[in-house]
């Protein structure tokens, strides 16, 4: 799923102190109120179909959403599909994502992605974890979102913001983002695992911020371990 607090797949994540693990029954009402402010929760990148979900989340790497979504809007309609992006050319491809950060190694790497996609699986998106992680420029995280916004799987990927809210609410504490991942897997709820990940990336770009939480606004203040918390400047 947006300025600096909007990054997906931004960086290394920070370290943040541990705090006490969030009390197992303090999870439904965390969760059971995050969906009651944001009942539908969803990805803010742009896209209409299943490759285009990719092709932004690849681009969006150490990238804003906003950033991305104002460059796909130019090429989406005139290179939407895995040829279409064959079609363009490495240099035309790079004409439309020159915006984005590291846009030449993404361009290549979408590129070839495409080139993949095309030979190896008619032009479709695979739906499993092992063959998206085999395209260039796919890792984890990007298969994750993949995998959960298209596909509707329980996965979490787990970007600064998810690290950070697992982190400093005492949800899913976690030293790194895969330790994080696991965490959340075996403890978010079943009922709230397909859209856990929005809530939480939304929670941490908009209210738990990297550099001030903004506790005097948090719906889940009250289920949360950070402390002390913040109070309204």
């Amino acid at each position: 799923m947006p300025g600096d607090a909007a990054q997906h797949n931004a960086g290394q994540p920070q370290k943040y102190p541990r705090h006490a693990t969030m009390k197992t029954e303090h999870i439904v009402p965390f969760f059971a109120t995050l969906k009651a402010a944001n009942p539908q929760p969803n990805t803010e990148l742009e896209y209409t179909t299943v490759f285009e979900l990719l092709a932004a989340v690849l681009l969006s790497a150490q990238a804003t959403d906003v950033g991305v979504n104002k460059a796909t809007r130019k090429l989406f309609p005139v290179a939407g599909t895995p040829q279409a992006i064959l079609d363009l050319g490495l240099e035309g491809l790079e004409g439309y994502v020159k915006t984005i950060g590291l846009y030449r190694s993404k361009a290549r790497h979408l590129m070839e992605t495409c080139r993949i996609l095309v030979e190896r699986h008619g032009g479709q998106v695979p739906r499993t974890r092992e063959e998206l992680e085999a395209l260039p420029g796919v890792g984890r995280k990007t298969a994750n979102v993949v995998l959960n916004v298209a596909f509707g799987q329980p996965t979490m990927a787990v970007d600064t913001h998810i690290f950070r809210v697992s982190n400093r609410t005492g949800l899913a504490p976690g030293k790194n983002p895969l330790a994080v991942e696991m965490q959340l897997l075996k403890r978010v709820p079943a009922e709230y695992a397909v859209d856990s990940h929005h809530w939480l990336i939304l929670h941490g770009r908009y209210v738990c911020q990297a550099r001030k939480p903004r506790c005097w606004e948090c719906v889940v203040a009250q289920y949360c371990d950070y402390q002390p918390k913040t109070s309204a400047p």
